[in-house]
This record gives C-alpha cells, sequence and structure tokens, in this order.
C-alpha cells in the first residue's frame, strides 16, 4: 500500500482528499503545517506528497524546497495542489522540483487521485 503525505490545513479539503485517497486504496498521513511535515517526511519518507502552497509556519514552497536539497528525500515526488494559479507560482512550483502542479479549483478529487496513480505507476 502506497502512503500519502496530505500537506494541507483546511479541515474540508483534508476530509475531501483524506476519503478519495482512501477509498483509491492509499494509506494517507496528515500534515496541517510546514514545519510538521517535514519532520513526518524525514521520519516516514512518504511514496508521494501532496502539498498545498498556503500553510502555517513554512509555506509550501519553501517546504518543497527543503526536500529537494536533502537528499534522503529528493526523489519522493511532490504535487503541488493550490488555489494559487497564477502562473509565476506554477512555474516557481515546477522549477522548485514538483512533478505536477495542480490548480485545487480545476480538479476533483477523483481527478487528483488519478493523476497521483499516473505519478507513482
Amino acid at each position: 500500500m502506497k502512503k500519502i503525505l496530505l500537506v494541507e490545513d483546511d479541515p474540508f479539503m483534508i476530509d475531501i482528499y483524506t476519503t478519495k485517497l482512501k477509498e483509491a486504496g492509499f494509506l494517507v498521513r496528515l500534515s496541517a503545517d510546514g514545519e510538521n511535515a517535514l519532520q513526518q517526511i524525514k521520519n516516514e519518507k512518504p511514496d508521494l506528497i501532496l502539498l498545498d502552497i498556503v500553510l502555517p509556519k513554512l509555506n509550501g514552497f519553501e517546504l518543497l524546497k527543503e526536500i529537494k536539497d536533502l537528499s534522503q528525500l529528493k526523489e519522493i515526488p511532490v504535487i503541488i495542489i493550490s488555489n494559487l494559479g497564477q502562473k509565476k507560482e506554477v512555474e516557481k512550483g515546477l522549477k522548485t522540483g514538483a512533478v505536477k502542479y495542480l490548480i485545487k479549483a480545476h480538479y476533483t478529487p477523483s481527478e487528483i487521485v488519478e493523476e497521483i496513480q499516473q505519478v507513482l505507476s
């Protein structure tokens, strides 16, 4: 069973994504802030990280940079899911090392699960 770390601080989004990911057969771990997420990633080494950008303590861009700077973590695929959809934000996310940048409003939770399955296959 593949382990997904969902880094999201919105309880409503956490509920929706957790339900969909579990239905798809994933083991889901949660973190609501960037600092806690970094510790979890170091300890648990998830198969994939689903990362929001707007987070307390350490934002998604800062967390992504930390992950990609650590040799033992940099191979973990990161998919950004955010409502920040400006071209410069998308480019920054992909340039920093995300494998995909998905704008929440453009994807249903089921489509996000499909994107995750593509990355992991």
